[in-house]
């Protein structure tokens, strides 16, 4: 026999957490987590002092159906974030790149929520194994017994950091209830090499500023060359967006052609690089370290293609490295104004289970707390304090 709650969260990650803060009648919701312990991907994210937000936001900086994304933040956005933050005594440190954080750790947003959601039943080092459905609630059968609950909100998230318990149960759940899953993939990762890009390898450990340019977006900011890759700030932010094909990377956005070749300099010394980097390049386009005003028309053509280079990515570091998975639950098939879905009355999906995913930056907490508290909005209404 089950026990019964109003209430049923699958996942204790940054949505699960905000939604059981969220909500009233907290004796009355369950919280099921897989692992030992509250907000595991929160402790870590952002160096472990937690990216909460950013000062710029908008549609724009997710993968996702911007109309989607603009209904759930236009509920809850940075600001009424901020506020919440404030008004329980964090005050999120923003630094020049936009980006709020906390000032000393991840413990600080965590303590809150802990706080916030005292009155809320937890059940952790618990494995969802599957969901039915009665005529009066859903049922969740876990490793540790049967669960009941006329409201349930899948906050499971995606299919990166397996080693802190991530799994596909949300999709898993969704699929069983009818929902389209959009091809889900690793997000914010390190990209692989195909051969021709081989001598990057040599390369690992050495950053540099680069542009980097795919569809209709680019990323400024670090590249690093590392053992499998590529990966840095640009390439994660690019990783979001690149599925198969070409990238198009600006290793030298600063420099000033036009005079390049008026230069007695050898051209490793003239280009905005470190040594190892403009050398290997050099080679790799078959030419000699040379005074640049000694190189040819072809030769000179060559080398340009340091603010243009174009190489196509053999696949990814993998949901090991990600920081997010891309895809999930489509948005289609939930209301935005609720999270709840259109093919299931009382079931709802928050957070990263959801399609939708946002660059570095805060993006994905925000949309996490955002989505959490649109759900939760609707459900008090339902039932008030």
């Amino acid at each position: 026999m089950s026990r019964e709650f109003e209430t049923i969260i699958i996942g204790a990650g940054a949505s699960g957490l905000m939604l059981a803060s969220l909500l009233h009648r907290q004796d009355q919701i369950l919280i099921i987590e897989s692992n030992q312990n509250t907000g595991a991907k929160v402790a870590i994210s952002g160096g472990g002092k937690c990216n909460i937000t950013n000062l710029s936001l908008d549609s724009s900086h997710y993968n996702a159906k911007e109309w989607f994304v603009d209904s759930v933040l236009s509920r809850f956005d940075n600001d009424a974030l901020l506020k919440w933050l404030y008004e329980r005594g964090l005050e999120p440190e923003l630094r020049d790149d936009g980006k709020y954080f906390c000032k000393n750790s991840s413990r600080e947003i965590l303590d809150i929520f802990t706080q916030a959601s005292k009155n809320a039943n937890f059940l952790f080092d618990a494995t969802v194994q599957s969901v039915s459905k009665t005529d009066k609630a859903y049922l969740v059968h876990t490793s540790k017994g049967d669960f009941g609950a006329k409201n349930l909100i899948v906050a499971s998230g995606g299919l990166s950091f397996a080693k802190l318990g991530a799994s596909g149960i949300g999709y898993d759940i969704a699929k069983h209830f009818g929902h389209t899953i959009a091809p889900t993939a690793a997000a914010l990762v390190g990209l692989t090499l195909q051969k021709e890009q081989f001598f990057f390898k040599e390369l690992s450990g050495i950053s540099v500023e680069v542009n980097i340019g795919l569809k209709d977006k680019t990323f400024e900011g670090n590249l690093l060359f590392a053992h499998k890759g590529i990966s840095g700030p640009a390439v994660l932010n690019a990783s979001l967006y690149w599925s198969r094909g070409s990238i198009e990377i600006d290793f030298v956005p600063k420099i000033d052609w036009s005079t390049f070749r008026q230069s007695q300099k050898n051209i490793s010394t003239l280009l905005p690089l470190p040594k190892r980097v403009a050398k290997a390049f050099i080679d790799s386009f078959g030419l000699i370290d040379k005074p640049a005003y000694k190189l040819s028309d072809d030769e000179f053509t060559k080398l340009q293609q340091l603010s243009s280079y174009t190489l196509a990515p053999a696949g990814t570091f993998g949901y090991s490295k990600a920081e997010a998975t891309k895809g999930g639950v489509s948005t289609d098939e939930i209301d935005p104004y609720n999270m709840m879905s259109l093919k299931e009355p009382n079931l709802f999906f928050v957070g990263e289970v959801v399609d939708v995913t946002g660059e570095l930056g805060g993006y994905n907490l925000q949309w996490a707390f955002s989505s959490a508290y649109v759900c939760a909005e609707y459900l008090n209404k339902l039932a008030p304090e």
